[in-house]
Order: C-alpha cells, then sequence, then structure tokens
C-alpha cells in the first residue's frame, strides 16, 4: 500500500497520469528505442521511448542498443505512459519496468542520446534526469561515448538523405 502511494506520488509529480495508460508484455525489441507491446486484449502497440534517440541499427551501437533494451524489457510486464503519436503511427511512451524509467536507463547506459528536440513533452524533472545521465555517461565515456566522435542518430538520418 505504502509503495504504490509513493508510486502515485512519483506519477503525480512527473506529470505521467496525464498521459494515456497502457499494460502489456514486451513482445518484440525493434531497435535501441521502438518496441512492440501486446496489452491484456491482446492489441499490439507499437512505442517509440520518449525523450530518447538511439543509434540507427547500421550505426556504431546500433546493435549493441537494441541488445540493451531487449535485456532490459523484452518479454516483461510494462507500464506505458504515452502521450502522442508520431508521423510512423507509434505511441510515444515512456516505459517503466517494475517502476524503473527503461528509456533513462537506455541514456544512463550510453545507448541513446536524450533527445532535446522534445524536451518540451518532458517535466521539469525529467528533462534535469535525462540530461544528468547523458552528461554523466559522456564523462564516463559509458556505451556509445566510446566512440571518439559519435554521429547522434538525427544527423546519420540526415546525412542519409542527402546522399
Amino acid at each position: 500500500m505504502v509503495l504504490s502511494l509513493v508510486v502515485l506520488g512519483v506519477l503525480l509529480q512527473a506529470g505521467l497520469l496525464l498521459a494515456d495508460t497502457i499494460e502489456g508484455r514486451v513482445v518484440s525489441i525493434s531497435d535501441g528505442d521502438t518496441i512492440t507491446v501486446l496489452d491484456s486484449a491482446k492489441t499490439q502497440h507499437k512505442i517509440r521511448l520518449a525523450g530518447i534517440d538511439a543509434p540507427e541499427s547500421k550505426q556504431a551501437f546500433g546493435q549493441a542498443s537494441k541488445k540493451h533494451l531487449s535485456d532490459l524489457v523484452f518479454d516483461c510486464d510494462v507500464t506505458l505512459y504515452c502521450g502522442k503519436t508520431d508521423k510512423y503511427r507509434r505511441e510515444v511512451c515512456v516505459v517503466l519496468i517494475d517502476g524503473k524509467d527503461a528509456n533513462l536507463a537506455q541514456v544512463t547506459a550510453g545507448m541513446a542520446w536524450w533527445y532535446r528536440k522534445y524536451q518540451k513533452e518532458q517535466t521539469a524533472q525529467q528533462r534535469a534526469d535525462y540530461e544528468a545521465a547523458e552528461i554523466t555517461a559522456k564523462a564516463g565515456r559509458i556505451g556509445l561515448w566510446l566512440d571518439a566522435d559519435p554521429v547522434a542518430p538525427w544527423e546519420w538520418r540526415k546525412a542519409k538523405r542527402e546522399n
């Protein structure tokens, strides 16, 4: 009961209860920031992790990012707090596993960038947490920050479009 009230308080503070909530099991991992979740009604939801951008599959650390996310959430029950749908019809969500923010875990492990372009869609606390996680990972040369000059996925995609 006490834990439930604590979690409720955290979610209210983070503004997550204002979003659509989905509960289900992760049934596939597309890459380091996209998963598929099957809810109790057996409806599949394609989910884009909010607030982060992971390396593309063909980029350095793309496969490592996918594996890290898979190790974290595959075949696990998750709670999703979704605020919008992107242009690819994916629900954009914060993914919680056992109360832990999987999106933030990707940044903390150096397996994704904090996607500043969408920071206005995050709470002040999320912005602070994601930024601190990225700074710490970068300073510690963790994950993709081992690369001398990592290329952000949005820059990589832009270069691909221009070629």
